[in-house]
């Protein structure tokens, strides 16, 4: 009797686990069964009821298992590999902020060494006040180290005296990068943590310019060092670097000298070079040192007729200090430390050599994005448009930035010459007469001109203006200050190798400017991107010929808080199609800011003047060799510098000359009057400028706009509260429709729009008046407007249907509905322009 209950038992258990089972809670697979589940996992992570009934009856091993349990093993499956790329990413971030920890403590430990030393310092001083001339105490925190001795340039002829210096050279700036040896402060605008990309300092009184950062990179100090010390692939302004002696000093040390060329960043000023000794060794942590001085003597690289346009600029200790970290990566350090000679450019122009923050955005920040931007690209975590390879893109950019320094530097030994200047011109004319002008590795895509290539520069100083905000205009309006059939003629001269100037078809710019984007660096300092304008020709016979222009542009600069980085907007003409090795011809702007010291607050110099004269700029002699970098005054000056390329035949290259002198002066212009709209001290403190001469004020077009809305449709624009005194033009700027008047006239173009109608524009009040009504309608909203413009005109209103229109950037936008009306002055009788009220809009 028992043993029956028992197994009456056992069997009520089996049948309570099998109907367990049956319930979908808890199933025990296969082998095989994971594996067939594995497979349909890697094809499709989230399978249909379709095919997961499908996998069914394809796999009988998978037949005694429900739909509804194999459902249940794709959602756990879709969650433990949520969890594993979730923790993989925790990880990272714990090695990251482990090794950033690390980085701030040895951070925190050579401060308190510092604050120590100054207080022992301080003390000393006090000390010696009583017994010697205040004037013969010596700072021993930064000129007895950073001094660099007199090195005979006979030692490269002797390895044990190249070892000496370099071993020197190893000490000095390992005291500099970990050590005291500098007094370093934080860069401005750039406070370290875990999201930022390091830590950047620049140097406070003390013999040169320097700076210095640190950061964690996720690879190895080999190919760390390896990208460092080929210099012209990261800092824009090497123009060339050549290695002229390698000494193998044992222990996997070497030692090399090398002669640098940069490029000048201005047409104010001739280009540095550097004369180096380079070693590269392993410290016995393990840790790559990379460090650089410059050595006394004449070396002057390939040809000394070359290097006579140079000055010789001195590199004080310098170099990168790699430690490779546990997990991966490495911890970096760099430092540049450099005496410029800063007396020897014009005096307006001694702030920029003076600046330690230039040279941190220059070069010290300029490495260690590029390395974690490799370092990004090589994990796959980039992505580029176009269908581009990163390092392709990288290119280009080198590429435009290469040939826009070439052009404002206008080197003899790349073939240029000034064409016939006396001094006294404000925009100087370069000639290139080089058959084959590129730098495209495949020499059958290069340049091949009849002539050559003419280049037209000035500089001018720009005062009040920011470079950011400048540029940002610049690249977002060009209709501001470009005209299309100079762009044109450029396009066709590269396109066909031909010359249609004078006498060339003539074009008219539609309006549209289509932005596509191609790439970014890690921070979006910089942007690559390709710009498409588009033109019609005015000839009857081409009046449906598409005469659409392409150009490869690149836009750094124009964060407003980056401290000393200068502000870039250049651009060159493409093919529609452009290969990875189509040829460039660079052309654009460049505005760098200049730390002014506080005694040139009293040297007033007119807002916007050209600084072409050079010999008008004395260049004397500078009271402090040593100057470091000087506080910023209140009213903030740039250097402006402005460089177009043309392609000329032979036959042309006055015509083209004439052309492209009278061009630059008008792109100038354009660019004053532009800086003067955006400058904070010629901003009205209204809405916004002045409408154009002959309209009425802001606030009594805004009453105009809603009386006459009230008058024809029998409603209020506004609310009745809203129409008091100054409010009504305060609310009709924030009203939450896009408000738009354009003029009666044959081509109507717009004169006012509120802050909703800029937004859906994409566009500003400066530019607002070059933007034609029949620009911003497709087609079926120009047939509607067509039809309902009797209407408009005879009852004064009209309702257009939802529709689509088009911003200046060439965004669609849609609206459920648009209501126009006329305009009318305070005699109710004068028709001054048409409103336009874009309804619930929004960009497609």
């Amino acid at each position: 009797m028992a043993m029956a209950v028992a197994q009456h038992r056992e069997s009520s258990s089996g049948s309570s686990i099998n109907k367990h089972l049956d319930a979908g809670k808890y199933v025990r697979y296969t082998a095989e069964q994971v594996e067939a589940l594995e497979r349909v996992y890697a094809e499709c992570p989230k399978p249909s009821s379709l095919r997961r009934q499908q996998l069914i009856r394809e796999c009988p091993i998978l037949s005694n298992i429900e739909p509804k349990q194999i459902k249940v093993w794709f959602q756990n499956r879709r969650c433990r590999e949520k969890q594993r790329k979730e923790a993989s990413r925790l990880q990272t971030v714990n090695r990251k902020l482990t090794a950033m920890n690390k980085l701030l403590m040895e951070e925190n430990d050579r401060l308190q060494k510092q604050v120590s030393q100054l207080v022992c310092e301080n003390g000393y001083m006090r000390q010696q006040l009583h017994t010697v001339n205040a004037s013969a105490a010596t700072d021993a925190s930064c000129d007895s180290v950073v001094t660099t001795p007199q090195h005979s340039l006979r030692d490269a002829n002797n390895p044990a005296g190249l070892l000496s210096i370099a071993e020197e050279t190893l000490a000095e700036f390992l005291s500099k990068a970990t050590g005291t040896a500098v007094d370093w402060v934080q860069m401005p605008g750039m406070k370290p943590g875990p999201d930022s990309v390091g830590i950047f300092a620049i140097s406070q009184s003390c013999s040169g310019v320097a700076a210095r950062a640190c950061g964690l990179v996720s690879l190895e100090p080999t190919k760390i060092a390896e990208i460092l010390k080929d210099r012209p692939s990261w800092f824009r302004d090497c123009r060339n670097l050549e290695v002229f002696t390698m000494v193998a000093a044992g222990n996997d040390r070497t030692i090399e000298l090398v002669y640098t060329q940069t490029y000048a960043p201005t047409t104010l000023a001739p280009a540095r070079d550097f004369w180096t000794l380079r070693y590269t060794t392993t410290l016995e942590n393990g840790s790559l040192v990379v460090c650089e001085r410059s050595l006394s003597g004449s070396g002057a690289g390939p040809s000394a007729a070359a290097a006579a346009q140079f000055v010789r600029a001195e590199m004080l200790p310098s170099g990168y200090l790699i430690r490779p970290c546990e997990g991966g990566g490495s911890i970096i350090h760099i430092v540049d430390h450099m005496n410029l000679e800063a007396w020897r450019v014009p005096e307006v122009l001694r702030p920029l050599y003076e600046s330690s923050k230039v040279v941190a955005q220059k070069m010290t920040i300029a490495a260690l994005r590029y390395i974690r931007q490799i370092a990004q690209e090589t994990s796959g975590e980039v992505v580029y448009g176009l269908g581009r390879q990163p390092a392709v893109l990288r290119t280009f950019s080198q590429r435009l930035s290469r040939g826009f320094n070439d052009a404002i530097n206008g080197f003899n030994d790349d073939g240029w010459s000034i064409m016939n200047c006396d001094g006294a011109e404000d925009v100087i004319i370069a000639i290139n007469s080089s058959k084959n002008l590129s730098s495209s590795s495949n020499p059958a895509n290069a340049l091949s001109f009849l002539g050559g290539v003419l280049c037209a520069k000035a500089s001018m100083l720009l005062q009040n203006v920011p470079p950011a905000v400048l540029v940002r205009f610049l690249r977002e309006h060009r209709s501001e200050w470009a005209d299309f059939n100079v762009d044109a003629y450029s396009a066709l001269s590269l396109k066909a190798g031909t010359y249609s100037y004078p006498g060339m078809r003539p074009t008219r710019f539609t309006g549209s400017q289509i932005i596509m984007p191609l790439g970014h660096t890690i921070e979006h300092e910089e942007l690559l991107e390709v710009i498409r304008l588009e033109g019609h020709s005015l000839a009857q016979e081409d009046a449906f010929l598409s005469r659409d222009i392409h150009l490869l542009q690149i836009c750094s600069g124009i964060d407003e808080n980056a401290v000393g980085a200068c502000s870039e907007l250049v651009f060159a003409p493409i093919d529609e199609m452009f290969p990875d090795d189509a040829p460039l011809l660079p052309s654009g702007f460049r505005i760098i800011p200049l730390d002014s010291k506080p005694s040139d607050t009293q040297d007033s110099l007119t807002t916007n003047r050209t600084l072409d004269l050079t010999s008008s700029l004395e260049v004397g002699t500078a009271t402090n060799h040593a100057a470091g970098d000087a506080p910023s005054c209140q009213n903030s000056r740039s250097v402006l510098t402005i460089a177009l390329q043309f392609p000329f035949d032979s036959n042309l290259q006055d015509n083209v000359a004439a052309m492209a002198r009278q061009y630059v002066r008008s792109v100038i212009a354009s660019v004053q009057r532009v800086a003067m709209a955006i400058s904070p001290s010629g901003l009205s403190p209204t809405v916004g400028p002045k409408l154009s001469p002959g309209s009425p004020e802001a606030l009594t077009l805004a009453h105009w706009i809603c009386q006459s809305y009230s008058y024809h449709l029998g409603a209020e624009l506004l609310r009745a509260e809203s129409l008091g005194g100054d409010a009504v033009l305060k609310n009709l700027w924030q009203h939450q429709d896009a408000i738009l008047c354009c003029s009666l006239k044959s081509l109507p173009v717009f004169i006012f729009a509120n802050q909703a109608g800029l937004d859906m524009l994409e566009t500003t009040l400066v530019a607002l008046q070059d933007i034609t009504l029949d620009k911003i309608f497709d087609e079926s909203g120009r047939k509607a407007l067509c039809s309902d413009f009797a209407k408009l005109m005879q009852q004064g209103f009209a309702y257009l249907p939802a529709g689509i229109c088009m911003s200046t950037m060439g965004r669609n936008v849609s609206y459920e509905q648009a209501v126009a009306w006329k305009v009318l002055a305070a005699d109710e009788s004068t028709v001054h322009c048409l409103a336009f009220c874009f309804v619930n809009w929004s960009f497609v």
